[in-house]
């Protein structure tokens, strides 16, 4: 009875087909259910349709769709989960997760990023033996690493104590792993597992810039042509960060030790915890009420108001060529002044800019271009953020020697010298050795 029923409904759903018999001479419809007419007698050569046939030519077929659906599936939940790259390490499109405000995706289209698993991170890093450390920063220790086939890393560990350095993890995966630019720092995935968050970048042998231009010994292994590539690599990082990425970035925290220097001393802008992705139609820039990065580098109207755009980070980039040029900290006082600005301003003015070179460069350096670098760091530098240069301006003019430049206008900080007062509590603000500050503005 039970396969009757089932052929009832197969003949429901399929009243439309017809069948050849075993001669191919005539064709047998499936009757109407609503007719009530008797089925037609089988042939009497004994090969007529059965209903058992019937029912397997029906359930075959949806059985198949059933199964290839099922293949399908498993294929897909396999592929998740399967192991790509060189280093053969978990990697996954779509990833979750979650802390304690915290619930975000990675994106399928990151294609080379990876989310590495805790052991895996332990394996590279000798279980983060102070042999392998590297250093420390706002967001925690950074250690070097060796994957499988003999691929080196860079590990930055989160501290487990910093309420900022979880912002800025999450703000570093979804910003910097979108970004592809050979003069910004690669990002080659994360892991979070518990409470332990970590970054994982390419290694760079050179360390940061810092590491040699305040340095009385490592300074000469910079000559001019080497220290000129360098402001050019950085402005080209900077331009793509504010007009050609498919992001537009505020790097808002740049400074000598977030310049990484490769190999070939190639430079390279890392550290995005504190970028902020800002509208392309919006250049007028944006406020906030919490002031980060560090003193020194922060643009006039961004250190007093929370008024923040591309015109902060040119501000924060005339600073590192002042340095860059001098092997000075801006931070640090110079002449009757507190900081490089004021006394490189002056030299300028008074026509006596060559006294604001290292001493390491005068020999074998092209004093022209010294004097342009100086003149574009100082329009990068000035008061008023209106007045500043573009990223692309800047470029345009260090790319073109016959490009007539602006005079410099009154720098930014230039009025606090060192017999001033404020100057004294000003001193006091500075970071003399480039930690990251944040600070609380009202609006």
């Amino acid at each position: 009875m039970g396969g009757r029923i089932f052929v009832l409904r197969c003949n429901i759903r399929f009243e439309a087909f017809m069948f050849y018999d075993d001669k191919n001479t005539r064709r047998i419809p499936f009757s109407s259910p609503s007719s009530m007419a008797p089925a037609p007698a089988p042939a009497p050569t004994g090969h007529g349709i059965r209903p058992w046939v019937i029912a397997l030519s029906v359930a075959a077929p949806v059985t198949l769709v059933a199964l290839c659906c099922f293949i399908v599936y498993c294929c897909r939940l396999r592929k998740r989960h399967t192991k790509k790259g060189k280093v053969t390490l978990q990697e996954k499109g779509t990833h979750q997760f979650q802390g304690d405000e915290l619930v975000w995706e990675m994106e399928a289209e990151l294609s080379e990023f990876s989310v590495y698993e805790f052991h895996q991170i332990l394996e590279a890093t000798s279980n983060f033996s102070e042999e392998n450390k590297l250093g420390e920063g706002g967001f925690g220790p950074v250690y070097k690493g060796y994957f499988p086939e003999g691929i080196e890393i860079a590990v930055k560990r989160l501290d487990s104590d910093s309420d900022q350095g979880f912002i800025e993890f999450k703000n570093e995966v979804e910003l910097i792993a979108k970004l592809q630019h050979r003069n910004l720092v690669r990002l080659m995935g994360c892991c979070s597992q518990g409470e332990e968050k970590v970054l994982v970048y390419e290694y760079l042998p050179n360390k940061s810039l810092d590491f040699f231009i305040f340095d009385e010994d490592r300074k000469v292994l910079l000559d001019w042509e080497k220290r000129l590539a360098i402001i050019v690599g950085i402005a080209e990082g900077l331009l793509y960060l504010h007009k050609h990425s498919r992001l537009r970035v505020i790097h808002r925290d740049l400074k000598p030790s977030n310049i990484l220097l490769d190999s070939t001393m190639n430079a390279k802008i890392s550290d995005f915890g504190l970028a902020k992705i800002f509208s392309s139609n919006n250049n007028e820039g944006n406020k906030t009420r919490k002031v980060v990065g560090t003193y020194g580098y922060m643009a006039p109207e961004y250190a007093s108001h929370g008024l923040f755009s591309v015109k902060s980070d040119v501000f924060s980039f005339g600073v590192l060529v002042l340095e860059i040029i001098s092997g000075k900290k801006n931070s640090h006082e110079c002449g009757a002044f507190i900081n490089l600005i004021g006394y490189a301003w002056q030299l300028f003015e008074e026509e006596r800019w060559i006294e604001l070179v290292d001493a390491a460069l005068i020999p074998n350096g092209d004093s022209s271009e010294m004097m342009r670098s100086i003149n574009i760091a100082l329009l990068c530098v000035q008061e008023g953020a209106i007045d500043r240069p573009t990223m692309l301006d800047v470029v345009a003019m260090l790319s073109n020697k016959t490009m007539i430049l602006n005079k410099p206008k009154h720098p930014a900080y230039y009025s606090i010298s060192v017999g001033n007062k404020e100057a004294s509590a000003a001193a006091k603000s500075c970071s003399f050795n480039d930690v990251t500050i944040s600070t609380i503005t009202p609006r």
